[in-house]
């Protein structure tokens, strides 16, 4: 096979991943709330400049990390993956990144009141970011720049949910 063949084959395939990867299910959504969005000098920059996480969550309400460790200004692509089965309805999880400070507990029951909006409070001064909530079987990705340094709360604002599935996003 000739070097431009090969070539022509790659991009072929390139392509073709890319038609069927834009048919899929997946949602993307950006939400960030009062962070300032992250500059990048260049490509190479961007490539270091960017983190992807994967955060699973299953059925009996756990997430499978409950630390997620990032650097000052990186922009995070956050993929939440919904292992099990039940639909959103009984069982739906989000990613929530709060402010520091959040009181927990008051988060929650504000975010209770909020069935029509997947759960989060209409005032969302104390999120950073969000995921949309999801039923077993869907993910949902959300891209949004890490905050300055230190330890944040995240949690899963379906109500009942928080108290044991939350964990620290540690900025350094």
């Amino acid at each position: 096979m000739t070097n431009l063949n090969f070539k022509s084959m790659f991009f072929a395939l390139a392509v073709s991943g890319a038609v069927f990867t834009s048919c899929s299910d997946k949602k993307e959504t950006v939400v960030a709330a009062d962070t300032p969005e992250a500059t990048v000098a260049d490509d190479s920059a961007a490539k270091q400049d960017t983190i992807k996480i994967t955060l699973n969550a299953n059925d009996k309400m756990q997430y499978d990390q409950t630390e997620l460790n990032v650097q000052e200004g990186q922009t995070v692509v956050l993929t939440l993956n919904h292992t099990g089965t039940m639909p959103v309805e009984a069982m739906g999880h989000n990613f929530t990144l709060l402010k520091q400070g959040t009181d927990l507990t008051k988060f929650e029951e504000e975010a209770a009141k909020n069935k029509e909006n997947g759960y989060i409070p209409t005032d969302t001064s104390s999120i950073i970011a969000h995921t949309d909530l999801i039923g077993g079987g869907q993910s949902t990705t959300i891209t949004f720049p890490a905050p300055e340094k230190g330890s944040y709360d995240f949690l899963c604002s379906f109500p009942g949910h928080y108290s044991v599935m939350k964990g620290k996003f540690n900025v350094n």
